[in-house]
């Protein structure tokens, strides 16, 4: 277990979740097999940065981090992920909204 790097100090836990269950949230990164992704080879590409998906489930990890099982329905993967790896679709602030202006409307055809 001396092998598992912490990668900051942070303790998510002793705030809420930053995602609900049912929230549509897109990916800022990709993201690849780690080898616990059975049927694909380690270093497989799951996610492409934008895909969007739904939170199916929310766990933990080293009492210290929240993981997001995310349910990706155009590949059909569901995998875990952290909040930095995610940003919501559906709770966007309102200057966020105002600055994609138009573009704004365009999310809601991403159901």
């Amino acid at each position: 277990m001396a092998d598992i790097a912490r990668d900051d100090d942070t303790v998510e836990l002793a705030h809420p979740p930053r995602f609900a269950m049912g929230e549509r949230v897109a990916s800022r990164s990709v993201i690849r097999n780690d080898g616990t992704y059975r049927g694909y080879d380690i270093g497989a590409v799951l996610v492409h940065k934008g895909d969007v998906g739904y939170v199916r489930s929310i766990g933990t990890f080293l009492q210290q981090f929240y993981i997001y099982a995310v349910e990706f329905t155009d590949s059909g993967h569901q995998v875990g992920m952290r909040a930095k790896e995610l940003c919501t679709l559906d709770h966007l602030p309102d200057d966020v909204l105002a600055q994609l202006g138009e573009r704004a409307a365009l999310l809601s055809s991403l159901r």
